[in-house]
């Protein structure tokens, strides 16, 4: 097994708990692989997939890293298409209760980070992935963030790029600071953008 560097991508559906617990089991079981399946149809970076968990992807990608702009609108695009299919649900599945929880209770954040030393291991037939920064990527998700929707970018990855092009203008969010203390990690900085519904 040789490490990699590499770029880990972690979109996770918010409210799921909320969500699974106020609807029946027959709308969650379709809303959830619905969405998941226009998440993973929605990358257009090159990222594969390691593993679908119950309300997430994790992504990978080695070698060459994309610009950040690209990192970016990735996310972006996530997020957007990830809308129009809570929508396109809570239309289809209008005459069932609480439909209207699919769009008011869902939401989606996603956690950017590189690892310079990322195990890539077969099993069966997907790439498992191990090592440290996997820890530290999944850590990222338990974080004290107010917003519930966002694109976090570890202070690993952000070192991957030029502040110029981390600087990049972006006309529909703006950078806040963070971070997360884990025992055995020390102090993990990240840069989040907080998200809005798109309309």
């Amino acid at each position: 097994m040789k490490a990699l560097p590499t770029l880990l991508c972690i979109p996770d559906i918010s409210g799921f708990t909320q969500f699974m617990s106020k609807t029946d089991f027959e709308l969650s079981s379709k809303v959830i692989p619905s969405l998941l399946n226009k998440i993973v149809y929605s990358n257009e970076i090159g990222l594969k997939i390691s593993e679908i968990e119950g309300d997430a992807v994790l992504f990978y990608r080695t070698g060459e890293l994309p610009s950040f702009v690209d990192v970016l609108d990735q996310c972006r695009f996530f997020h957007t298409e990830f809308y129009k299919q809570l929508h396109a649900l809570k239309a289809r599945y209008a005459g069932e209760a609480a439909a209207e929880l699919i769009p008011e209770v869902l939401g989606l954040k996603i956690i950017l980070h590189y690892g310079t030393e990322v195990g890539l291991v077969p099993v069966g037939k997907r790439i498992k992935l191990i090592g440290e920064d996997v820890i530290t990527a999944h850590r990222l998700l338990k974080n004290k963030i107010p917003d519930e929707e966002y694109i976090l970018a570890s202070e690993n990855l952000l070192s991957q790029y030029s502040q110029a092009e981390i600087n990049v203008k972006i006309d529909w969010g703006h950078y806040e600071e963070g971070f997360v203390h884990e025992e055995h990690l020390g102090k993990i900085s990240f840069n989040y953008i907080p998200l809005s519904q798109p309309s």
